[in-house]
C-alpha cells in the first residue's frame, strides 16, 4: 500500500508489534500499510460513517487483510473495548473534534499505550489538552504536501510541563529539533501576519474590533519570533 506523505508520517510513529485502533479510518489505508509491512500485527479500523467503513472493508479484502484489520462502526472510542489496543490514532480532523472524542472516550484509553495525532487545525489546544489529561508528547513530526502543512503528535501517558505558549502552538520537540519544514512554515506565517498587521494599520478604521485584530496578530508575531529563535540557537 502506496502511502500519502501525510499519512506516512502518521503511520511512522506507531510503534511496531502495537496493535493498532484507527479512529476515523476513512479508507484504511495505514492499517493496511503497517499490516502489510509486518509493523503491526493487527488493527481495528473505525468510522462514525458507514459509507468510508464499507469502503475500508473493501480495501481489507482486495489486500487479503481480513483476518488481521476488523472494521467497526463507532462514533469516536465509543465501540473500542478496553485493552483492545496499544495504539490508538487519530488523524484528519478538526483539532476541537479531536479533543471531544478524547474526553468522551477516556475510560477507552486505559491501557494504550501511545496516542499519534494529526490534527487538521487548532493544534495548540489538542497540545493543552494532552497535558492536562495525563499524556506527554515524547515525539512530533511536520510535513509539507500539495502546498499544505500537517504536525503529527506522539503523546504516551505521563506529566507534561511545558509551561510556554511557543511550545503549545508550535511543538517543543519540534522547536529543539529545528525541524526544517517547521522552519518554512514559520517564515511563511511570519510573512503573512505582517502583511496583514500592515494592511490593518493602513487601512482599517480605528474600531474596537479592528484595534483588538491588530492586538491578535501583534501577539502572534511575537509568537513566531520566539519561535524563529530556536533556529539561530
Amino acid at each position: 500500500m502506496q502511502l500519502s506523505v501525510r499519512l506516512r508520517m502518521n503511520a511512522s510513529l506507531v510503534t511496531p508489534g502495537n496493535r493498532l485502533a484507527d479512529v476515523g479510518t476513512d479508507h484504511g489505508y495505514i492499517p493496511i500499510a503497517l499490516v502489510e509491512e509486518g509493523t503491526i500485527p493487527s488493527a481495528l479500523a473505525m468510522d462514525v460513517n458507514r459509507g468510508p467503513l464499507l469502503r475500508a472493508e473493501e480495501h481489507i479484502r482486495l489486500a487479503g487483510l481480513t483476518p488481521c484489520i476488523k472494521t467497526r462502526l463507532s462514533d469516536g472510542l465509543e465501540k473500542l473495548g478496553r485493552g483492545e489496543a496499544d495504539s490508538v490514532l487519530v488523524a484528519g480532523m478538526g483539532g476541537p473534534l479531536m479533543i471531544r472524542i478524547l474526553r468522551k472516550g477516556k475510560e477507552r484509553l486505559a491501557g494504550v499505550r501511545e496516542l499519534i495525532l494529526q490534527p487538521q487545525s487548532e493544534i495548540g489546544l489538542v497540545r493543552h489538552f494532552l497535558e492536562e489529561s495525563g499524556w506527554s508528547i515524547d515525539a512530533e513530526d511536520m510535513v509539507r504536501e500539495e502546498g499544505k502543512y500537517y504536525t503529527a503528535i506522539h503523546a504516551v501517558p505521563g506529566e507534561m510541563v511545558w509551561g510556554q505558549e511557543v511550545f503549545y502552538r508550535y511543538g517543543k520537540t519540534l522547536l529543539e529539533k529545528h525541524h526544517p519544514v517547521l522552519r518554512m512554515y514559520l517564515e511563511e506565517r511570519r510573512r503573512v501576519c505582517g502583511l496583514i498587521l500592515e494592511n490593518l494599520k493602513k487601512n482599517g478604521r480605528n474600531t474596537e474590533m479592528i484595534s483588538g485584530r491588530i492586538r491578535e496578530m501583534e501577539q502572534e508575531l511575537d509568537i513566531v519570533r520566539d519561535a524563529m529563535a530556536y533556529y539561530k540557537q
